[in-house]
């Protein structure tokens, strides 16, 4: 048996097969806010989902910009903005969940911008989350392993297990949003199961995910990284299948790749455009319970000045929370307990 786990390439994007979407109500610009990446092909692969959607309707203009690690910032999206003459800008998080980068960062980063730029009324969007569309996508890919292209032993789903790996993150709210996203994946699908983990901060962690995996002695296994782009990440989610590969040489492991520019993905980006000119945002992270519920425990004003700075670090260390960052030699959150003892800190 083969010791390299299979990499996928699916066939699921064509221009000819771009969606076709629904008029926004006016020219407002677009900020689209990446977390960022220190790799340059995780940087990238933001820029090239802008300018992709931007192909799909000139009628105003999409400003990329970052988080963090890399640029432009986000202030200088909102400088390209307001040069350009707008007074009100749409502001979308391209993120899967409502993690702390959108209940704190983002909206801390709004926060000096309304300062620096008082005449400026930010429509703050919300995340990509959990939707029919996004759903569909893996549904689709899930499809095509079933292929002989794919599948040529005919492996069937019921000696599958589906190992669903999430980012990680210190939210409490967002890690439990990994979980419900992969059991209404795994339901109904004819999988013998699903085993969920992430690749940093929170646990199990990916290998922990493999060794539950094989517990069921499935004929294959489908890694299935829940990712917008490539990074740091994604080649180490990569690299640790192929160990696992080489010491369970007989089961099969099929890897995923990232969601990359999908049709699906930009309806849903769309959506939440839409939203944010119609006044219909159904979570906005500057009113969640979260966000506020941890200010009012560490007895902090709930204003516009969170008393931290607002530069681009955000006043705290982010090599800590295992986005796409280069590998660090010691694993802050190596112990479930000191996961669980900061869970709920601000920030």
């Amino acid at each position: 048996m083969s010791t390299a786990p299979i990499i996928t390439t699916l066939n699921d994007f064509a221009s000819e097969h771009s969606p076709v979407l629904p008029l926004l109500p006016s020219q407002r610009p677009l900020l689209m806010v990446g977390h960022g990446s220190r790799d340059s092909q995780g940087r990238d692969s933001l820029l090239e989902f802008a300018a992709a959607y931007q192909a799909l309707d000139a009628s105003r203009p999409v400003i990329p910009c970052f988080l963090e690690l890399t640029e432009p910032t986000i202030q200088d999206g909102v400088d390209q903005c307001v040069a350009k003459g707008f007074t009100d800008i749409s502001v979308l998080p391209i993120l899967l969940f409502a993690a702390r980068h959108n209940k704190f960062d983002v909206t801390n980063e709004l926060d000096r911008a309304r300062q620096r730029h008082p005449q400026v009324t930010f429509h703050y969007g919300r995340h990509f989350g959990i939707t029919p569309e996004i759903l569909t996508l893996w549904q689709d890919r899930l499809a095509q392993l079933d292929t002989p292209a794919f599948n040529p032993e005919g492996i069937s789903r019921e000696d599958t297990v589906l190992l669903f790996v999430g980012r990680g993150a210190s939210d409490p709210d967002a890690n439990g949003d990994v979980f419900k996203l992969a059991r209404v994946l795994w339901e109904g699908s004819g999988y013998k199961t699903v085993e969920i983990c992430f690749i940093g901060i929170t646990h199990p962690r990916l290998e922990e995910g493999f060794r539950r995996a094989h517990l069921y002695q499935p004929k294959r296994i489908i890694m299935l990284p829940y990712f917008m782009f490539t990074g740091v990440l994604m080649k180490k989610i990569f690299e640790i299948s192929a160990l696992q590969q080489a010491e369970n040489p007989g089961t099969p492991v099929v890897c995923l790749p990232e969601m990359g520019i999908h049709p699906q993905l930009l309806r849903v980006l769309r959506q939440r455009e839409l939203e944010t000119h119609l006044g219909q945002v159904q979570m906005n992270c500057e009113m969640c319970k979260f966000r506020r519920a941890a200010f009012a425990s560490n007895g902090s004003s709930h204003g516009h000045d969170h008393g931290h700075d607002h530069g681009h670090h955000h006043g705290h260390d982010h090599g800590h929370h295992g986005h796409d960052h280069a590998a660090e030699p010691v694993d802050p959150y190596a112990e479930p307990q000191q996961y669980h003892d900061r869970a709920w800190q601000v920030p």
